[in-house]
């Protein structure tokens, strides 16, 4: 499969939503992300919904890809997924489904900051180490970061191997080096670059 045509698939479903929303959806976004921690590949081209796939390139590579969907709560969740195959919705989405590879995703909600996912060009995904205290954003965040710029994630449901938290931002914050980190835990910073925004 190739990767071009999984994109144009992924943006045609996106604005598809964006044309006909669901009750309680307030936005999405898509983005070509390398190396997201939970898919197992090293190379890569209110409440949120994160999803990952991939799909081969050209010459064998993998491209990687986040999808967020900005839902008003839980009951909004129910709603876009029985949206996503009905009527409207029903050919862009097996469109983007029959040329999907494998897949993983997490229901995420903001927790502190704020909901601009499509402004934040770097994902930090942060894993604590069991025992300690959630975090915040100050503890991810230190010096020089504009606390407003940011939204700090946390999963709220596990649909595969997702980290606890995300860290949306517009560059990488001193505090998840792993020299300040607290030990066990483990930050991953992914450059993402927007497909799509609606």
């Amino acid at each position: 499969m190739r990767a071009a045509a999984f994109e144009q698939a992924l943006e045609r479903f996106h604005r598809s939503l964006a044309h006909r929303p669901p009750s309680g959806f307030r936005g999405s976004a898509a983005f070509r992300a390398r190396g997201l921690p939970w898919l197992g590949h090293d190379v890569g081209a209110g409440s949120a919904s994160a999803g990952a796939g991939s799909a081969s390139g050209d010459a064998g590579s993998v491209s990687t890809y986040e999808d967020w969907y900005l839902v008003d709560g839980w009951s909004a969740v129910g709603v876009l997924e029985e949206a996503a195959v009905a009527r409207g919705h029903q050919s862009s989405h097996e469109a983007v489904a029959a040329i999907t590879g494998a897949t993983k995703g997490a229901i995420y909600r903001l927790i502190e900051g704020l909901p601009r996912v499509e402004q934040a060009p770097l994902a930090v995904w942060v894993k604590r180490a069991p025992g300690h205290a959630p975090v915040t954003v100050e503890d991810l965040l230190a010096d020089g970061v504009d606390r407003d710029a940011v939204g700090l994630w946390r999963r709220c449901l596990g649909l595969g191997p997702a980290p606890e938290y995300c860290l949306l931002a517009a560059e990488p914050p001193a505090g998840v080096s792993p020299s300040r980190l607290p030990a066990g835990w483990r930050a991953t910073a992914i450059s993402r670059e927007l497909l799509w925004s609606g």
